[in-house]
């Protein structure tokens, strides 16, 4: 073992045998702490105190405090009130930091807490963490201390000094806008540039973006209504809800900046579809917005309005392994057998918004090397691939134009991003059928209806036989938060549950929760899981699909699948309600009958 590993051997020994002798944690939970930390993969790799705060709800007070004393990090503020002054002294230093900087810090749970002239003292919630002693080598000072403050003490601090929830909200509301008469001139350009500096509607679009960041939305809808009033909505774990509401200011307006801020649209059209993209960098990250900008129809016909809808594309929530899927074990070994074959097609179905993207980049990334050619075809690209050439998407080069180009361009992998119509289809199956693995998404219910489509499509039931290795069909459920779900009683529960497909032993014998909502979730729920059915083409799937003669036959492929172990979409959600990680409401609401 080199010197590097021992003395993280060796600190992580010292700060798990504290943690059990303060009585924060019994030994048990340490050694599953520690086998979690080794398991995880590097690039992703949680540290053994973040793996101990978040699976077995220790107290994060209690936690850093320990590995303070460790590290000999003094703790500052221990009764959690900084007076007037102290803000207003760490809003003076905040203000001689560059801006970037400081939304790293804030990301980072630290604040500057005292400083002269060449020492700066700062207070964070995680003092070990690295990328902080980074920033402050950024700062404008020679020399600088790292001290341990409770997380709520700086998150209080971080309200009263600055805002995460911008502060061009609290401006906004300040300002008292006069409503503007709705005349013939309303698109006159000069009047809505005169809307958009006076409203500081820039202000409110840049903030718009960081926040949907900072909240984890996956989109942002902005929707004009009567009366210049305008709603923007976050979706957040798959639900629209209003993140604010902008009175006394034309719709046309608040368009028109987004406009001025998306490449590849134009301000001046508003009676055809635009698609664009916006680009920013949020607490150190680059982050990728794309624009989609619709006419719309509203109360007041005269009017040009457009709905917005802005898709969030974080790098950072891209999933690189497959175990982190959260795959259920059937549904693994069919999948993981499937994308390890040297050549054939890997098909994920289900709506839009139900995390096919997803699974796929997880899929390719785990089959991924540098031996190997891989190609994606995607339009439009949401994440970036690192190692996968990216084909892009234009008037020049359609979709049509690249799959056709894609067979001479010597391939090992390809993601196909849609199986769109026949044309698709046929040139997938014959880069399946050359010995090259493919990966794509279809729109359908569940994984036999997919094998329904492309016949349909025109695709011969002998080249479907040979050329799928698996259709997996899945959905995404809210995950219950854990810290306050309660449980439901049996009586009241008993019926739903029944209709969901769970049998009276299993309902006496199951703990069934339901949502309640606190501080740390979204209405009793804190993100999203996949259910998944994953039918696996063996020799007898093949068989009865090369027999098929006119009509595939559905129903039968079904039970023949859950015969050999195939769980049904709403099989896999009974079994996440079994494990206590969602609920019966969730998984009625998006499943059909077995």
């Amino acid at each position: 073992m080199d010197t590097a590993k021992k003395n993280t051997f060796f600190v992580r020994k010292r700060l798990g045998e504290a943690l059990v002798e303060n009585g924060i944690i019994t030994h048990e939970q340490l050694e599953k702490a520690i086998n979690t930390h080794q398991e995880e993969p590097a690039s992703i790799r949680r540290r053994l105190s973040t793996i101990i705060i978040e699976d077995f709800d220790a107290d994060r007070h209690e936690v850093m405090k320990t590995i303070s004393r460790l590290y000999a990090f003094r703790e500052v503020l221990p009764n959690g009130s900084p007076s007037k002054k102290m803000i207003g002294n760490i809003r003076s230093m905040l203000d001689e930091i560059p801006d970037d900087v400081v939304d790293e810090m804030i990301y980072r749970k630290t604040v500057p807490f005292k400083a002269d002239k060449d020492l700066i003292i700062l207070a964070s919630a995680d003092p070990t963490d690295p990328q902080i002693s980074i920033l402050a080598s950024e700062l404008p000072y020679k020399l600088y201390e790292l001290t341990y403050c409770k997380q709520e003490t700086v998150d209080l601090i971080i309200n009263k000094v600055y805002d995460q929830k911008n502060e061009f909200l609290r401006i906004l509301d300040d300002i008292e806008f006069e409503e503007p008469e709705i005349t013939e001139e309303d698109l006159d350009e000069e009047e809505l540039d005169k809307e958009i500096n006076k409203s500081m509607l820039n202000s409110l679009v840049e903030g718009m973006l960081v926040e949907a960041v900072r909240k984890g939305a996956s989109d942002i809808h902005i929707i004009p209504g009567k009366e210049n009033v305008t709603d923007i909505l976050f979706r957040m774990d798959g639900r629209l809800q209003v993140w604010h509401s902008q009175p006394n200011v034309k719709p046309e307006a608040l368009s028109a900046v987004v406009k001025d801020k998306t490449m590849n649209v134009d301000r001046f059209e508003r009676d055809s579809t635009q698609d664009g993209y916006i680009q920013r960098r949020i607490d150190a990250t680059n982050i990728r917005f794309r624009v989609s900008i619709m006419p719309m129809v509203g109360e007041e016909f005269e009017r040009k309005l457009e709905s917005v809808v802005i898709r969030v594309l974080d790098d950072r929530k891209v999933i690189t392994d497959l175990d982190e899927l959260g795959l259920q074990e059937k549904a693994y070994a069919d999948f993981n057998k499937a994308i390890n074959q040297p050549s054939g097609i890997v098909i994920i179905t289900g709506p839009t918004g139900s995390g096919k993207s997803t699974t796929l980049v997880a899929a390719l990334h785990s089959v991924m090397s540098p031996e190997f050619n891989v190609l994606t075809i995607e339009e439009p690209v949401e994440y970036l691939i690192k190692g996968a050439r990216q084909l892009k998407i234009s008037e020049s080069m359609t979709f049509d134009n690249a799959m056709r180009g894609i067979l001479r361009h010597d391939p090992d992998i390809v993601l196909v991003g849609e199986i769109r119509d026949l044309k698709t289809a046929e040139i997938a199956i014959k880069l399946a059928n050359t010995g090259h693995l493919t990966f794509s998404t279809l729109h359908t219910n569940d994984a036999p209806s997919a094998v329904s489509r492309l016949f349909k499509m025109g695709v011969e039931p002998f080249l479907i036989a040979n050329a799928i290795n698996l259709v997996m069909a899945q959905r995404l459920v809210r995950k219950l938060c854990k810290h306050c779900k309660e449980q439901y009683d049996k009586e009241e529960i008993r019926q739903p549950a029944k209709n969901l497909g769970f049998s009276e032993d299993e309902i006496e014998e199951i703990t069934f929760y339901k949502p309640v909502g606190c501080e740390k979730c979204n209405q009793g729920y804190d993100g999203r899981i996949a259910i998944m059915e994953a039918l696996y083409f063996d020799d007898e799937v093949k068989r009865m699909i090369f027999d098929a003669g006119d009509e595939i036959d559905e129903d039968a492929l079904r039970k023949y699948a859950i015969k050999n172990g195939m769980l049904t979409l709403r099989a896999s959600g009974r079994k996440r309600i079994k494990n206590g990680i969602t609920t019966i409401e969730e998984v009625m609401a998006i499943t059909l009958e077995d």
